[in-house]
C-alpha cells in the first residue's frame, strides 16, 4: 500500500530516499533537471519549515539568455518584495550553468537559470504586503531595465481588489507584483 493521496491544498510529502537518484551533490542533496535547468534540492533539514499548512507550490522558475544581466534585475526588481539571491548553485552540479534561487530568507523559491529562455514566455506573480510595495517593484523593475508592461493598478476583472503590476524581464517573460488587500 502506497502513501495515501495529498488532500487539495496541501503539499504532498516528499517520499525520496537520499541515493534514489542517479546524481547526488557532494553534500547528499539531489540533483534534478527540470525544464529550466539544473538545481540541487537540499538535503534535509536544510532550511525550516512553519508548522502547519505548507504552501502547495514550494519553488519555481525559468531560463534566462544572460544570467549577469539577469541577476542585476533581479537583484533590483525584486528587493522591495523583501526577496534577495540566497544561493548559487556551483557549476560542478549544474554542467557548467548559472543557476540562482531568489527569495525571501531563509528558502529559495524562484530559481534562473542559463539557457535558451522559456517558449512561450513565463508570467510569475510575486504576491506583495501592500498596495505600496507593489508600486515600489514597479519603479524598482523599470529602473534595472525592465519594460511596462502593464502600470500598477486595479484589476476588477480578477477581483474587486486585485492591484497588481506587470514588467517583462530582460528575456520578455512577464513579472508581476501583486496585492489582494483593500487599501
Amino acid at each position: 500500500m502506497g502513501p495515501a493521496p495529498a488532500r487539495a491544498g496541501r503539499a504532498r510529502p516528499n517520499t525520496a530516499k537520499r541515493g534514489e537518484d542517479k546524481k547526488t551533490s557532494a553534500k547528499g542533496g539531489r540533483v534534478t533537471e527540470p525544464p529550466f535547468g539544473y538545481f540541487v534540492t537540499p538535503p534535509a533539514p536544510t532550511f525550516a519549515e512553519p508548522k502547519g499548512l505548507l504552501p502547495v507550490i514550494d519553488h519555481t522558475g525559468f531560463r534566462v539568455s544572460d544570467p549577469a544581466r539577469s541577476r542585476a534585475f533581479y537583484e533590483k526588481a525584486l528587493a522591495p518584495l523583501g526577496y534577495r539571491q540566497l544561493m548559487e548553485v556551483p557549476k560542478e552540479h549544474t554542467g557548467g550553468l548559472v543557476v540562482v534561487g531568489y527569495g525571501v530568507p531563509p528558502k529559495p523559491d524562484f530559481w534562473v537559470s542559463e539557457g535558451a529562455p522559456n517558449e512561450p514566455r513565463i508570467h510569475l506573480a510575486f504576491r506583495a504586503e501592500s498596495r505600496r510595495v507593489v508600486d515600489e517593484f514597479y519603479a524598482a523593475a523599470l529602473a534595472a531595465g525592465g519594460h511596462d508592461n502593464g502600470p500598477p493598478g486595479p484589476r476588477a476583472h480578477y477581483h474587486k481588489d486585485y492591484y497588481g503590476a506587470f514588467v517583462l524581464d530582460p528575456d520578455g517573460h512577464n513579472i508581476e507584483a501583486v496585492c489582494h488587500s483593500p487599501e
